[in-house]
C-alpha cells in the first residue's frame, strides 16, 4: 500500500457537505487584548468562534483580526493559559473589542478531551484523568515535559535510557509496555515491530507541546487495542493560534560523581516557526537535537545464587563471589541457555557434577555510552470553511539508546516517521496516517555477548570440556574448590576477546553487522562469528473517523467512531519471517510480507438529568482481528454533582487487548532459544504448544538427576527415576487478553476554589494475561513427551543435540486481580503559593495456584509526590520544588529478577522571565542530592541531572 493511495482514499470519502462554506458575506472582527493588572498587551492569546474551527491569535501588540462567514449571532472565546477565559456574543459586523484578561488563580478549571473523546470539565470526567497544560509544563522542575509525567498522579515511569522512557499506570509494568497507548495529535507513536512508543523520540519538542492528558487505567472501550492499562494524549500547538519564531537551548550536566562515567554535558536545542495567512492557511516547522552521555546499567546483583538448584547448593564454598553459576543483572552470556553441566569430576572421593555458566560480558562493554535524538516535524493547515480544516503533517525521529524487551537492545540510528492527513470540524474528524519504522544499525546485546564468547572459547560443550580438564588438574594438585573453579575458568577462556582490545572491537564490529544470530560452531552453515544485527522494517497504516451528534438528538448526545489498522512487516529472516515457507526455509531473508490487521467501531451515549446534576455515559466498542473472534468492549459510567462542588463518579468497563505484533508473529532465534509469537499456525510442525516440557521442570529434573548421579546412578537410570519431575506444557494458541475494570472517584473544589481534592479507587480482573513461558521440545518434535526417548533428551548433556528450546507468548491460566487507589491534593494557600501532592497505592492479589509463567506486576505498593511552588514569587521570578518517593518492590521479567530498592529524589527549578525581550531563563536539577537509584531490575543507575535552559518565544510576531 502506498502513502499516496491511502491519503487519496481519505479525500475521496470525505462527505461533501462538510466542505461547503456558508453562503453569507465575509465578516471581520478585530480587537486588542491586554493584561488587566498592568495594561500591557498580551501576545499569543487564542481568539476563536465557539463550535467552529475558525480562530486566530493576537500578535506582538495584543491585536487580532478574525474573518468569518458565519451568521449572527455567534460567540467569540478569548483565552490564554493563566488567565480567566472570556466569551463575547457578536451580533453585528464591524465589531472592535477591547478585552482585558484577568489572571486566573482558581483551580479545577481545566477542560479535557481524552476521557470521553469530547470536551468536558476535568471535574466531571467519568474516569480518572490528569492534565499538564502549558503553564504546568513550564513550571515543572523536570528537564523536559515528558519527564514531568513521572510526577503525575498514578503514573510510574520506567527509564531505559536518556532517550527512551515509558510511562505506565496501575500495574504490570514492563519497559516494552504493550498495554499503554501514547498518541500525538491522534497518531499512535508506537514503533510497530518493537511494539511500543519509543518514549518521546519522535514526539513533540519542548516548544510545540500544548498539553498532555493522562488516563490511568483501562481506556480500551473508546480507544481499542493498546489502551488496556491507560493512555497518554499529547496535543501540540496549532499554527493558527501559536505563531512566530521560538528558540530553546538547554545545557545540562550528569554523572557528576564520576562513578559510571566522567561528568558529561547534555545539550538540547529546539526551534519552532509558525505562520498563518489571513486565517486560512497556516504552517509550522519544528526541529530539535539532543545529545549526551547515557545512564549506565552496571548492577552486579546475582539472580542465580548458590542456594538455587540451578547452581551448586551442595557446595557452600561456592557461594557469593565464588559462585561459578553467577548470573548478573547486567551481564550477558551468563544466562540459563549458557549453563554448562560439568560431570564426572573426581572431588572428595566421588564423581561430582557442577553447574557453571559461561563468563559473558558486562553491558557497559557492549553498548555505547553516547546517545542522541534528532527530531523534525512540519504541518500545513488549510481552512476550507468555518467548520472544515484540512491538515497534512510529517514527523520523523532518529534516536540512539538502550531498549529492553526480552533482552537489551542497543538502538542505533533507529528512524521512525509518519505522514498524517486529517480533516476536522467542531464535531467531527476524519484522519489517516502511515508510520514507517527502520531499526537501522541496532543490535541485540544478548547474541552479541553469546557470539563473542563462542568465537573466543568455542561452543558450550567445547568450553565445558576445557573447563573440566583444568578443574580436575587443579583439584588433583590440592587447590581448594573455589580457587580451582576460578583457575579453570581462566583456562577455558584462553583466547577470549577482552573488552578494550583491538580483537574485541573488530570482532564486535563484525558481529553487529550480521543478521543471523546463530554461530557456525553451534549451527552448521551459520556465519563463522555469528551475528547480532537487529534489522526490522515495518509500516503501520491507520485510518479513523469520529462524529459527534451534539445538539442533533433531543434525548441524548451521541458520539460514534470507527478505525482500521494494518501492520506490514518486511521479513528479515531472523525476527520476522514468511510463515508460508517450509520450516527449514523460514529463516532465509525475504519472502512475502507479513500482515496483521485490526478493525473497530464504537458508539457512546451521554445523558444529563436533574438539572445537569447527573450525567450518564454508556459506550460500546467492537474490535475485530481476523486471527480472533470479534470482541465487545462496553463501558458504563455516571457522574453526580452535589452542591456544584462535589463530583462523585463510578464506572465499569470490559476491555480486550489483541496480542501486539511482536507477541503475535515474531520468530526470533536468540541464544539458541527460539522466541515465537502466539498465533496457532506458527506452531505447526514445531510442537511447542502440545509436545514440550516447561523449562522450570527441566531444570528441576536435571538437579535431581545430578544428585542421584553423585550417589552412584548412571545418568539414564537417574533420568528414568526422576521422569515424573518433568511437566508437560499443554499450551493453547494465544487468545486476546481481557480486563474487567471497576472504578469510583471523587473530585471537588473547596474554600473559594483554593483547594482541589481528587480521589479514586479501582479494581481490575485480568483473564488470559499474556506473557512468555520457555519450553523444551524433545528431538525436534520427532518423539512424544512422556516417552523414554523424550526423558533422555531432557538431560543437560543433550541440551544442544536433542532439545529445541522455545520461548512462547501465551496466556496465563489463572485470573489476576489487582487493585489500588490514589489521592491528589492541590492547595493555593496564599496569593500564588501552591502546595500539591499525591499518593498512590497499587497491589495484586496472590493466587493459590502457581501459573505457567510469572505475570510480573512490577509495581511498587506506594508512590508519593509533593510539590511546593510559586509561579511569580516576585515580579517575573518563580520557583518549584518536587519531592518524590517510591517504595521497594519485586521486579520479574525474562531478563532479570530481584528487588528494586526504595528511593526518593528532590527536584527543583527557578524561572525568570524578561517579557520585553521575550526571554525565559530556567535553571534547576532533578535528583539534586545525586542519590543513585534504579527503576527496574537490570535498568540503568540514575543520578543527578543539573541544567540551565533559555527560551525565546514569540519572535517575529507583527
Amino acid at each position: 500500500m502506498k502513502i499516496r493511495f491511502l491519503l487519496f482514499y481519505i479525500l475521496l470519502t470525505l462527505p461533501a457537505t462538510i466542505l461547503k462554506a456558508q453562503e453569507t458575506n465575509l465578516v471581520e472582527i478585530s480587537g486588542r487584548v491586554t493584561d488587566q493588572a498592568n495594561k500591557e498587551p498580551l501576545p499569543g492569546v487564542s481568539v476563536y468562534v465557539r463550535g467552529t474551527v475558525t480562530g486566530t491569535a493576537t500578535n506582538g501588540n495584543g491585536e487580532f483580526t478574525l474573518k468569518t462567514k458565519l451568521k449572527f449571532p455567534f460567540t467569540l472565546v478569548v483565552s490564554l493559559v493563566g488567565f480567566q477565559p472570556q466569551e463575547f456574543e457578536i451580533t453585528e459586523p464591524g465589531s472592535r473589542l477591547d478585552i482585558a484578561l484577568v489572571t486566573q488563580t482558581l483551580l479545577g478549571k481545566e477542560v479535557v478531551v481524552s476521557a470521553s473523546r469530547v470536551e468536558e470539565s476535568i471535574l466531571k470526567s467519568p474516569v480518572a484523568i490528569e492534565k499538564l497544560d502549558i503553564r504546568a509544563i513550564k513550571e515543572t522542575p523536570a528537564p523536559s515535559f515528558y519527564d514531568a509525567l513521572e510526577n503525575v498522579k498514578g503514573v510510574q515511569m520506567t527509564t531505559s535510557s536518556l532517550t527512551f522512557k515509558v510511562p505506565n499506570t496501575r500495574g504490570f509494568n514492563i519497559p516494552n509496555n504493550f498495554r499503554f497507548m501514547q498518541l500525538v495529535d491522534g497518531v499512535d507513536m508506537q514503533a510497530a515491530t518493537l511494539g511500543v512508543p519509543l518514549g518521546n523520540a519522535i514526539g513533540p519538542t519542548e516548544l510545540d507541546i500544548e498539553s498532555v492528558e493522562i488516563t490511568p487505567g483501562a481506556a480500551s472501550a473508546l480507544y481499542g487495542m493498546n489502551a488496556i492499562n491507560g493512555m497518554a494524549n499529547l496535543l501540540t500547538k496549532s499554527p493558527f493560534l501559536y505563531q512566530g519564531l521560538s528558540i530553546y537551548q538547554k545545557t545540562g550536566l550528569n554523572h557528576v560523581d564520576g562513578i559510571d562515567a566522567e561528568p558529561s554535558i547534555l545539550s538540547e536545542v529546539a526551534v519552532r516557526y509558525a505562520k498563518a495567512f489571513q486565517d486560512r492557511w497556516a504552517f509550522k516547522i519544528n526541529a530539535s537535537y539532543m545529545s549526551g552521555t547515557d545512564w549506565r546499567s552496571n548492577t552486579t546483583t546475582d539472580q542465580n545464587p548458590n542456594s538455587l538448584n540451578t547452581a551448586n547448593p551442595a557446595f557452600a564454598e561456592l557461594s557469593g563471589g565464588n559462585n561459578p553459576a553467577y548470573d548478573a543483572w547486567n551481564k550477558y552470556g551468563d544466562e540459563n541457555n549458557n549453563a554448562v553441566t560439568v560431570s564426572g569430576v573426581n572431588y572428595q572421593g566421588k564423581n561430582q557434577t557442577f553447574l557453571v555458566r559461561r563468563t559473558g560480558y558486562w553491558e557497559k562493554d557492549l553498548v555505547s555510552p553516547r546517545v542522541d535524538n534528532l527530531k523534525f516535524d512540519a504541518a500545513l493547515h488549510y481552512r476550507l470553511s468555518d467548520n472544515a480544516e484540512l491538515a497534512y503533517g510529517y514527523r520523523i525521529g532518529k534516536m540512539d539508546g538502550v531498549f529492553q524487551r526480552g533482552n537489551k537492545i542497543q538502538l542505533d540510528n533507529v528512524v521512525v516517521q509518519n505522514h498524517r492527513l486529517e480533516l476536522k470540524g467542531a464535531n467531527y474528524f476524519v484522519r489517516s496516517y502511515v508510520s514507517l519504522e527502520n531499526t537501522g544499525d541496532s543490535y541485540n546485546v544478548k547474541p552479541m555477548a553469546d557470539n563473542l564468547d563462542i568465537s573466543g572459547g568455542g561452543s558450550n560443550s567445547e568450553w565445558g570440556a576445557k573447563f573440566k580438564t583444568a578443574l580436575q588438574t587443579q583439584l588433583n594438585g590440592g587447590t581448594d574448590l573455589a580457587t580451582a573453579m576460578q583457575l579453570a575458568r581462566q583456562a577455558a577462556d584462553a583466547g577470549r576477546a577482552e573488552p578494550g582490545t583491538p580483537q574485541f572491537q573488530n570482532l564486535m564490529h563484525t558481529i553487529r553487522n550480521i543478521n543471523n544470530w546463530d554461530h557456525g560452531k553451534v549451527i552448521s552453515g551459520a556465519p563463522a562469528t555469528g551475528g547480532a544485527w537487529l534489522t526490522q522494517k515495518s509500516r503501520l497504516y491507520h485510518a479513523d473517523a469520529q462524529y459527534d451528534f451534539v445538539d442533533r438528538l433531543s434525548f441524548a448526545n451521541l458520539l460514534v467512531g470507527a478505525d482500521a489498522r494494518v501492520y506490514e512487516v518486511i521479513p528479515d529472516g531472523n525476527n520476522f519471517v514468511d510463515f508460508t515457507r517450509p520450516i527449514e526455509e523460514r529463516t532465509l531473508p525475504g519472502g512475502n510480507n507479513v500482515y496483521y490487521k485490526k478493525f473497530g467501531a464504537f458508539a457512546q451515549l451521554t445523558k444529563t438529568l436533574f438539572g445537569d446534576r447527573l450525567k450518564l455515559f454508556g459506550s460500546l466498542r467492537v474490535d475485530y482481528n481476523p486471527e480472533f473472534d470479534p470482541k465487545l468492549n462496553p463501558r458504563v459510567a455516571a457522574v453526580y454533582t452535589l452542591s456544584e462542588q462535589h463530583n462523585f463518579r463510578v464506572s465499569y468497563q470490559n476491555g480486550f487487548r489483541f496480542p501486539a505484533l511482536f507477541e503475535a508473529v515474531s520468530y526470533v532465534n536468540n541464544g539458541n532459544v527460539r522466541r515465537v509469537g502466539g498465533l496457532g499456525y506458527i506452531n505447526e510442525g514445531l510442537g511447542y504448544l502440545d509436545n514440550s516440557y516447561t523449562l522450570t521442570s527441566v531444570n528441576d529434573f536435571n538437579a535431581a538427576v545430578n544428585k542421584d548421579v553423585t550417589a552412584g546412578l548412571t545418568a539414564n537410570e537417574a533420568a528414568f527415576k526422576n521422569r515424573d519431575v518433568l511437566q508437560i506444557t499443554r499450551l493453547s494458541a494465544t487468545r486476546p487478553e481481557q480486563i474487567n475494570s471497576f472504578e469510583v472517584g471523587y473530585k471537588s473544589v473547596l474554600f473559594d476554589s483554593k483547594l482541589v481534592i481528587d480521589l479514586d479507587a479501582y479494581t481490575n480482573v485480568y483473564d488470559g494475561f499474556l506473557g512468555q513461558v520457555e519450553v523444551s521440545v524433545p528431538k525436534s518434535n520427532t518423539v512424544q513427551v512422556g516417552s523414554d526417548e523424550a526423558v533422555i533428551a531432557m538431560l543437560a548433556a543433550n541440551r544442544n543435540g536433542q532439545q529445541t528450546r522455545y520461548r512462547v507468548y501465551t496466556n496465563a491460566k489463572n485470573k489476576y486481580n489487582n487493585y489500588g487507589s490514589s489521592l491528589g491534593l492541590t492547595y493555593n494557600f496564599y496569593e500564588k503559593f501552591t502546595l500539591s501532592g499525591n499518593v498512590n497505592y497499587n497491589a495484586i492479589k496472590t493466587n493459590d495456584e502457581k501459573d505457567i509463567f510469572v505475570t510480573a506486576f512490577n509495581t511498587p505498593n506506594w508512590i508519593a509526590n509533593v510539590s511546593f511552588g510559586n509561579r511569580e514569587v516576585v515580579k517575573n521570578l518563580g520557583f518549584n520544588v518536587v519531592w518524590r518517593w517510591q517504595d521497594s518492590f519485586l521486579w520479574e521479567s525474562p531478563l532479570a529478577n530481584g528487588i528494586v530498592p526504595a528511593y526518593s529524589t528532590i527536584d527543583a527549578q527557578v524561572t525568570y522571565r524578561v517579557p520585553e525581550s521575550k526571554i525565559t531563563l530556567k535553571t534547576g536539577g532533578t535528583n539534586l542530592l545525586n542519590e543513585r537509584y534504579i527503576q527496574y531490575a537490570a535498568g540503568p543507575t540514575i543520578g543527578g541531572l543539573y541544567y540551565v535552559a533559555i527560551t525565546l518565544d514569540g519572535l517575529l510576531l507583527k
